[in-house]
């Protein structure tokens, strides 16, 4: 990064402070904080105040941002409320060139560890041209916490913002960029532990070693045989337990690559993933556009424009086809967006402008004074292609398609007709269990009858991570029956999810008929892991519909206690389901908190313990439990936003321990 000061601006809206400018105390607070916490990388080098105007608000900053020297950061100080005066959202959106919404995510998570009141700011954030903008509160404390949150990470965009190349900024990695900033991420690890969950850890828990299968799955003894009946049943598992970093790795080997497909650019392409990069097909805008209400003008050709009255020769409301040509002398009434006529060379804001004649009916302007001399050829106007050329690069490989990251609005924009995805696989979700019944079954239980809860909180769990499920039902316990729904579900679905019928009894009848129904391999049926230590990952060869090639479909076998289905879902399923859709980094988010009260820990296995994970005031993560973790327990989920990766040891992890945790849901 260059030895050369940052120059910042503060731009306070308030329309007490800008008729008082004493009242202001925004200014000198966030000269403060750049003083404070900049590391004398900041030059505070133009202040302002002006009113709860759009116009003025964009004066402003287009005076900092499109000038000779721009400025590297502009900070807004109010106006981002709800009010009716709360415009500077809306002024300041229109000039932005690449959104931030990273930086409003760190700024509104940081004011939400304050106050739940955070949440009605409507903060913006984005680059025009060479300047990067941020939107603050208006209150001086909030403004000061935001700016605070943010302010050590600036400079590094900053000075991108300003032209400098990529690679050389990022060599030695992001250790070396926390490190410059001297911040630390909130995982203690980086964003690269998101890859790999972590699971390394398992191997040496207070000396417990942990079982590493030395087999291949077809040298293994196979499971039960249910014709010969409970006395020949095994009273031991067959297969070896496995680590839950070697039973994902053998996930990941055996789930099937993504598959490339043409879909219509829809509102079904948002979860997606590109397969291939996506070239604008049309340039945005198409043609030369107003970015203001005001008058379009033509400059003589000795380049000099002269203020004084002019008529209004032509009307350009932004309408298709509208081709006459503006003449010199004359002018055209404009709108927003609306495109130049021919022969116009800029617009001249309606501000700036005096009404002087009307038409005979009073409906029509007939000649305006124009008060500015100083107009410059393309002022106020967007040029063809300024926002997006035909023919660049719009999105990568391997980007996804959202709606609030706007990839879609840009898709549509340039008018992209259909673009390659990976597929996402089709996922199917069947109970098994003579005893279980439907959850909304009316009436009381039998002795004996469970109500299904996996069945419909795993189907939840898959949709609300983007993927199609399939409601399989639920399945007797019988061979027969059990065999059948499988061969039905491998002809509509990619993947499928069972849950119970995976332990020891005679009637868990789910590893027996993948391997000697359906000819399939169980490559594990047991995980070192507290909750769902019988899971069961399995291919099961298929023919596809494409010739006679035979593909593999997988099936996860999940514990039927509620806790361990979820659990396992999160754990091997979400990822397989990722990798096989072309989404990375695969599987759960992977942080650091900190313990707000002693949790014990398993002495054999090492435990995924469900957890409450917050904000605290000093920007770090803290986890609370939920309470009892008993496996069949669904109410541990009640709240839950993470997992505690707990080793296996004696006692307890004590309060103010650093813990690993997998997120599932957005922290509070």
């Amino acid at each position: 990064m260059s030895r050369s000061r940052l120059r910042a601006a503060v731009l306070v809206i308030s329309e007490t402070a800008s008729n008082d400018k004493t009242t202001d105390k925004c200014i000198p607070i966030l000269k403060e904080v750049f003083h404070d916490l900049g590391n004398d990388q900041w030059e505070v080098a133009a202040t302002k105040i002006v009113t709860d105007s759009i116009q003025d608000i964009q004066r402003a900053i287009l005076t900092w941002t499109d000038c000779e020297t721009p400025l590297n950061l502009i900070v807004t100080s109010g106006g981002t409320g709800f009010a009716t005066k709360d415009v500077t959202p809306e002024a300041v959106s229109p000039l932005i060139d690449r959104p931030a919404p990273g930086l409003v995510h760190g700024m509104l998570a940081s004011s939400l560890a304050v106050t739940p009141f955070a949440i009605m700011s409507r903060p913006v954030a984005g680059v025009r041209k060479k300047t990067l903008i941020l939107t603050l509160p208006g209150s001086p404390k909030g403004a000061k916490e935001n700016l605070e949150s943010v302010l050590k990470l600036l400079p590094h965009a900053c000075v991108q913002t300003a032209g400098a190349e990529s690679r050389p900024l990022h060599v030695g990695g992001v250790k070396k960029l926390e490190a410059e900033a001297g911040v630390a991420a909130a995982g203690g690890n980086g964003h690269h532990h998101h890859h790999h969950h972590g699971h390394d850890h398992p191997h040496n828990h207070g000396g417990h070693s942990v079982p590493k299968a030395h087999t291949k799955p077809e040298d293994r003894p196979q499971s039960n045989d249910p014709n010969a009946g409970p006395t020949r049943r095994y009273r031991s598992s067959p297969y070896p337990m496995l680590a839950v970093d070697e039973a994902l790795k053998l996930i990941s080997e055996q789930t099937s690559r993504p598959i490339v497909q043409k879909v219509p650019v829809n509102m079904d392409l948002v979860g997606a993933v590109l397969a291939e990069d996506v070239k604008a097909t049309e340039s945005v805008p198409a043609f030369r556009a107003s970015i203001v209400d005001g008058y379009a003008i033509r400059i003589p050709k000795d380049g000099r424009f002269t203020k004084g009255v002019y008529t209004v020769g032509i009307i350009s409301h932004a309408q298709a086809g509208d081709v006459e040509e503006l003449e010199e002398g004359q002018i055209a009434r404009i709108t927003t967006g609306a495109p130049l006529p021919p022969g116009a060379d800029a617009v001249v804001m309606v501000e700036d402008t005096v009404l002087k004649a009307q038409t005979d009916d009073g409906k029509e302007e007939k000649e305006v004074e124009i008060l500015a001399d100083d107009v410059q050829s393309g002022e106020n106007v967007r040029e063809v292609g300024s926002d997006v050329k035909e023919g660049d690069t719009i999105l990568k490989k391997g980007e996804g398609i959202t709606v609030v990251g706007g990839e879609f609005g840009l898709l549509a924009s340039v008018g992209t007709p259909e673009v390659s995805v990976y597929r996402r696989p089709v996922v199917g979700i069947l109970s098994t269990g003579d005893e279980i019944i439907r959850h909304d079954r009316p009436g009381p239980l039998k002795l004996g009858e469970v109500r299904d809860t996996n069945r419909p909180t795993l189907i939840n769990s898959v949709k609300n991570h983007g993927f199609e499920a399939v409601d399989l039902g639920i399945v007797s316990d019988k061979p027969g029956s059990l065999e059948q729904a499988l061969r039905d579900a491998l002809r509509k679905v990619d993947v499928i999810i069972t849950s119970g019928g995976v332990s020891m009894g005679e009637l868990d009848l789910l590893k027996p008929t993948i391997e000697r129904s359906l000819g399939g391999t169980i490559h594990f049926g047991r995980v070192n892991m507290k909750p769902g230590k019988p899971t069961t990952f399995a291919t099961i060869p298929f023919k596809s519909n494409e010739g006679d090639r035979s593909i593999s479909k997988a099936i996860f076998s999940l514990p039927g206690n509620p806790a361990s289905a979820v659990v396992t879902f999160h754990l091997f399923v979400l990822p397989s389901l990722h990798r096989a859709s072309g989404i990375t980094p695969v599987g759960l988010p992977k942080v650091k908190v900190v313990l707000e009260e002693d949790v014990g820990v398993d002495r054999q296995r090492p435990e995924y313990h469900r957890a409450l994970v917050a904000f605290k005031g000093d920007g770090r993560l803290y986890a609370s439990s939920t309470g009892g973790q008993r496996s069949s327990r669904i109410g541990s989920f009640k709240g839950a936003n993470a997992l505690l990766c707990m080793g296996a040891g004696e006692g307890s992890a004590k309060k103010g321990d650093s813990v690993d945790a997998l997120l599932m849901g957005s922290i509070i």
